[in-house]
C-alpha cells in the first residue's frame, strides 16, 4: 500500500470531487451561501480529509474507521447533490457528473476497506470496544 495519502488514487479522485463541488456551488443563489452550498462543500472536503487523516494511523483498523467516515460524508454529499438538482441549483448534467464522480470514489473507498482486510465494505458492525454502548 502507498506510504503517503497523496499516492492513493481514491484520495486524488476525492480531491477532484471536492474542487468540482466548490466550483459548481459557486453558482448557487446568494441566499444559499450559508445553507446547502456550505453543507455540500463541507461534505466534499471531508472525504479526502478523512482519507488523509486515517492514513496517518498505524493500524488498518484505525485507517478503516476514517475511510468509513469518508464514505459517510460521500453519501451525505450524494443526497445534497440530489437536493440541489431538485431545487434547480445545479443543472442536471452537472449534478449527474458529480454523482458519477461520487460513484467512482465510493467504489474506491469500498475497495480500500476490503484491501485493509476488514471484510465487506458494507459491514459496519460496531467495533468490540464500542459494543458496551450498543
Amino acid at each position: 500500500m502507498p506510504s503517503s495519502f497523496r499516492d492513493l488514487r481514491v484520495w486524488k479522485d476525492a480531491m477532484r470531487l471536492a474542487t468540482e463541488t466548490y466550483r459548481l456551488t459557486a453558482g448557487f443563489p446568494k441566499h444559499e451561501l450559508y445553507g446547502l452550498s456550505q453543507q455540500m462543500r463541507r461534505a466534499a472536503v471531508s472525504v479526502p480529509s478523512n482519507i488523509a487523516e486515517g492514513k496517518g494511523h498505524r493500524s488498518n483498523r484505525g485507517f478503516a474507521n476514517f475511510v468509513f467516515h469518508a464514505r459517510g460524508s460521500l453519501l451525505e454529499l450524494q443526497t445534497q447533490i440530489e437536493i440541489a438538482m431538485e431545487l434547480n441549483y445545479l443543472h442536471e448534467h452537472d449534478a449527474q457528473s458529480l454523482l458519477a464522480d461520487t460513484t467512482i470514489v465510493g467504489r474506491s473507498l469500498s475497495g480500500l476497506i476490503n484491501a485493509l482486510g476488514l471484510g465487506s465494505a458494507n459491514d459496519q458492525r460496531p467495533r468490540t470496544d464500542d459494543q458496551s454502548h450498543v
